[in-house]
Order: structure tokens, then sequence, then C-alpha cells
């Protein structure tokens, strides 16, 4: 069956090297061609050769590429691992195929005396080294560099849940040159690779996919701190998101205003994280209003009247007092 594949998606570049070896041999049969024929002939026969060797090594490339992916599901829940590989082999993948353009391409003007100067410098690797370094100061260049970078480090990856430009998604496809993120409500930031090898941003799937979630509440000073902290260990043990790891309630500040406290609780995942935080949060702001209204934030105003008020008012009768 995997033979049958690699022949089947080989099966139209082997096809057009095979034509056009046919062509470059029933060529040298005809001798009653005209010169100019034979060499535009033969000069279109060997464009189709390195054509197809070009489009055969590039799907081979990519055939080999799904195969070995196949192993590493990147929808499973612990996906860390997968998805470094996707993202590496996504990013070396279109690397060798521009390399392998490149070389096609070089190997076409090296069949034209007017260029072949031009297609032998790029065989050189002195040739290839050098486009390289003088490109490499140009910002398109420095973009690619920068995808062979992230390639290689792995400041993101495909799946990667990150915070950028004030937006919250997911990395859905990492080209060469740019990166997608798709943001939680559905539209698509599109940034340049070099975005993230210059500039901050936040990555919470960088070692593991479990996050940790926080719900502040401000309350009044009467509030029952204990009877809250269970209310919260009960609603966490009710949710099938939370993942058991984390369930804690601090005291995170007082004022003169009142009482700010800070609910954690975990989850497996970010989004699970996010859903797992605004039902914690209505649970508890319910519990509140239902049990200890008197707890709920407030303002306090204490009307003191004036001293020189007071001795006026004394001075009255005491029916005209207020």
């Amino acid at each position: 069956m995997v033979i049958l594949l690699y022949l089947k998606r080989l099966a139209k570049p082997v096809t057009m090297i095979i034509l056009a070896i046919a062509l470059k041999t029933l060529n040298k049969g005809f001798e009653v061609i005209p010169e100019d024929y034979v060499l535009l002939i033969n000069k279109v026969s060997s464009i189709m050769i390195i054509f197809g060797m070009s489009w055969g090594a590039i799907r081979m490339l990519r055939l080999l590429k799904q195969r070995y992916l196949l192993r590493h599901d990147i929808n499973i829940e612990d996906n860390l691992h997968a998805r470094k590989l996707h993202t590496k082999l996504n990013i070396l993948e279109r690397i060798l195929i521009f390399i392998i353009i490149t070389i096609g391409v070089a190997a076409v003007l090296t069949l034209f005396e007017g260029v072949k100067k031009i297609g032998v410098s790029l065989f050189a690797s002195a040739g290839i080294a050098g486009i390289i370094l003088g490109f490499a100061a140009q910002k398109a260049i420095g973009t690619l560099l920068a995808g062979l970078q992230i390639a290689i480090s792995q400041p993101i990856r495909l799946d990667d849940v990150l915070v950028v430009e004030g937006e919250w998604g997911w990395v859905e496809e990492i080209r060469l040159t740019f990166v997608v993120v798709r943001i939680w409500d559905k539209r698509r930031l599109v940034l340049p690779t070099t975005y993230f090898i210059e500039k901050p941003f936040q990555n919470w799937t960088r070692n593991s996919a479990d996050l940790l979630g926080t719900v502040f509440i401000y309350t009044d000073y009467k509030i029952d701190i204990d009877a809250l902290r269970e209310e919260l260990t009960r609603l966490l043990d009710e949710h099938p998101l939370w993942d058991r790891k984390v369930n804690n309630l601090q005291v995170t500040n007082a004022t003169e205003k009142g009482v700010e406290l800070r609910a954690m609780m975990s989850a497996s995942n970010s989004p699970k994280t996010w859903d797992l935080r605004v039902d914690i949060r209505e649970g508890l702001i319910k519990y509140l209003q239902k049990n200890h209204p008197e707890s709920l934030p407030r303002t306090r105003i204490a009307l003191v009247p004036d001293n020189h008020e007071q001795g006026a008012a004394a001075q009255l009768p005491d029916n005209l007092n207020p």
C-alpha cells in the first residue's frame, strides 16, 4: 500500500521525465529536422527533465513529511511533542522547497548561453553563500532567516496559545515569512516572523498546556472568608473542567472600600481554563447574592452636622428644633 501511494504521488513528474527523455532520443534520430529546431527541442526536453525532477523531489518531500507526522497527532490532549515536530518539519519543508526551486532555476539558466554565468554561480557554494549573506541585510531575507530561527529555537509552535498585540489566540499557521494567529473571536492576526524574534509576547503553552486561572472577587469587610472558600471547593468539585490540581482562595488586598479576594484554579488547557474561570466567577457571585448579600461591596457615608449648626439648633424652641 505504501509503495502504491508513493507511485501514485510521483506518477505525473515521472511521466514528464520519461516523455522528455523519449523526446530527446527521438530528436537525435531525425536527421531531416533543421538544426535550430533540434536545439529548441533539446532545450525544451531538458527543461522538462529539470522541472520533473524538481516537482518529484517536492512531492516526495511532502509525502515523507506527511507519513512521518501521521504518528504524531496534534489533536490529542498532551500534544506538546507533536506540536514541536509539526512546527519544525513544516518550516524545514518550506526551506527545502525553496532550495529545490532555486537549484531548478539555476539548472535551467545554465541551458542558455546569455545567462549561463548566473546559473553556474548559483550552483557554486561560495556563490550561494554570497547571495544569502548579501541579501541577509534586506528585510525580506531577514524575515526568511527569522523563520529558520523559529524552526530551530521554537519560541512558538503550532497551536500555541499566545497573547500578542493585546490579543489572545492560537498559532494557526507558521510560514517562512509570516505567522497567522487565530484570535478567540475567529479573527486572524498576521504578523511577520521577525516579530517573534524582536518583540516580547506571552506564550501560555511554551512548556505545557495546563494553566492556572484566577478570579478576583471584591466584597465588604463582613465577608465570611471560610464560607466562601468552602463554596469555591464545592463549585470546583462539581465542575468537569477542573483538573483537581489547584484550588485556593486568598485575600490579596484590603482597602478603605473593601476586600479583594483571589480564587485560583487549574485546567488542562487555556480554553478550558477560560471556561472554568467564567463559570466559577458566576457561581461565587450567585452565592454571595443569595447567602451573604450584606457582604457585597458598599459605600458608607456618615452625615455629621457642623458644630455651628448644632449650636444654632440648640437655641431654637423645642417645637422648631429639627
